[in-house]
């Protein structure tokens, strides 16, 4: 039987300022929801612009805790007007010189459920985050969300697919992976690093991209944000390139049960071999 939930992601041009980014991003979920979306995720830091385009410290301005933030409590009030799951990418402070580049997730009731920290982070011309982010330390947390089992990849993340597979082994059923990646450094990966994800660990992935320019660097943000299911096949159409977009689409769970039945690689692997992957 078909377990169909309609899913939604939006890709944002920066407006320059927290507030209006903010308000932007609401009136997107109340858009959503009025299409009968039951789950957002929002692009990589969300709130902000890319500010890792430099390493400047005037940038900790944009952090804030989590929960107790207050765009997380706003979210909260979101998801439970909307009634939707909310994946919120922030860039989060724990204590004075403790940040990390995170996601809350809030469940359609607006409780918060926890949070995802990015693990792996770049430090290349125009992504300096070692400079802003400590490696995330809370593992590869699942969430049991009102729309089923949903886990977050940040960015960088994608490229390494031990977080991926730890999503999968925790039940996953649709990961969402906020981004901020640029034309030219990353754009032929784009739509290979997700879908072989999918394919791999047999769930279906979000992939969320900026789209534009920003005031602090050159990076040319290319959008083409989508769904890809757990053959790996896009659901519906990708976003723009140029343009931002509220990308809605029906995804069936009940693909992931017939995919792992026909191709079985979860039944196949062989963690019993795999301990030369990790060490020293």
């Amino acid at each position: 039987m078909a377990h169909v939930v309609r899913a939604a992601l939006v890709q944002a041009s920066w407006t320059g300022d927290t507030e209006s980014m903010i308000t932007k991003h609401e009136e997107h979920a109340r858009a959503a929801a009025a299409q009968g979306a039951k789950v957002i995720g929002f692009q990589e830091v969300f709130n902000a612009p890319y500010f890792c385009q430099v390493q400047e410290s005037a940038h900790y301005r944009w952090a804030e805790a989590v929960p107790d933030g207050p765009t997380v409590r706003r979210m909260q009030d979101l998801a439970r007007e909307t009634g939707m799951v909310i994946v919120v990418p922030v860039f989060e402070i724990e204590q004075p010189g403790f940040y990390y580049n995170t996601a809350a997730v809030i469940d359609a009731d607006g409780s918060y459920l926890g949070k995802y920290r990015k693990h792996h982070i770049p430090q290349v011309e125009g992504f300096w985050e070692k400079y802003y982010f400590k490696p995330g330390n809370l593992g590869w947390p699942v969430f049991d969300t009102a729309v089923g089992k949903v886990g977050v990849y940040i960015c960088y993340d994608r490229h390494f697919p031990e977080g991926w597979r730890s999503l999968g082994l925790a039940g996953a059923q649709l990961v969402y992976n906020p981004s901020a990646t640029s034309r030219g450094l990353s754009a032929h990966l784009w739509r290979l690093e997700q879908p072989a994800a999918a394919v791999a660990n047999e769930y279906f992935v979000a992939a969320i991209n900026r789209v534009g320019r920003e005031e602090y660097g050159d990076n040319d943000f290319y959008g083409t944000s989508y769904f890809v299911d757990p053959r790996g096949q896009f659901v519906g159409d990708v976003a723009s390139d140029t343009k931002e977009e509220l990308v809605v689409r029906d995804l069936d769970f009940s693909l992931i049960d017939e995919v792992r039945h026909q191709w079985a690689f979860y039944r196949d692997r062989r963690p019993d071999a795999y301990d030369g992957l990790v060490r020293p």
